[in-house]
């Protein structure tokens, strides 16, 4: 437990976009256990990163994403979803939190060699981050009632081909 960090992706979301509506509705039903995830870090003492998008604002500061993002519709999801202040925050640049980002340091100064990742979409950022987190030597938990996909076929998919592929647990929390 003490080589591990607990990996929230992309829960400051606007939901904003083609499915959207439908990702949102999935990502609803994975919070409870996110937040079961994150007290479990906790209580365990281990790290806990949120990675997110920037949705255009480029800023390094979860409050101003999570402002840009904020509607009546996802705010119980934006709550859940930004970080608490012993946490870490990374804004990413693409689907990946490994592109482009500091995350790769971060991981070796906290001494990581296992991530539980979390978060959406479990068929693009979270599995590109999986593949990249693979790719790199971690070995990886995706807790399959703690990731959601605009559909639960593509969640599905992709959380076999991360089992399959990068040798992940996918056990749920």
């Amino acid at each position: 437990m003490k080589k591990t960090a607990v990996m929230i992706i992309d829960m400051i979301n606007d939901f904003n976009f083609v499915e959207g509506r439908m990702l949102l509705h999935h990502t609803k039903k994975i919070v409870p256990n996110i937040k079961k995830l994150k007290e479990f870090a906790r209580e365990h003492d281990m790290p806990v990163i949120h990675v997110n998008d920037h949705y255009n604002t480029w800023e390094t500061d979860y409050k101003a994403i999570a402002e840009a993002c904020s509607r009546e519709s996802n705010l119980d999801i934006i709550e859940q979803g930004t970080p608490a202040e012993e946490d870490y925050f990374i804004m990413k640049p693409q689907m990946s939190a490994f592109f482009r980002t500091p995350l790769r340091s971060l991981l070796e100064e906290l001494r990581i060699e296992h991530i539980i990742m979390a978060g959406v979409a479990g068929n693009i950022c979270v599995l590109f981050t999986a593949n990249d987190a693979h790719m790199r030597g971690y070995t990886i938990h995706v807790p399959e009632n703690c990731v959601a996909s605009n559909t639960e076929r593509h969640n599905e998919e992709a959380l076999q081909l991360m089992k399959k592929v990068f040798n992940a647990n996918i056990n749920p929390i």
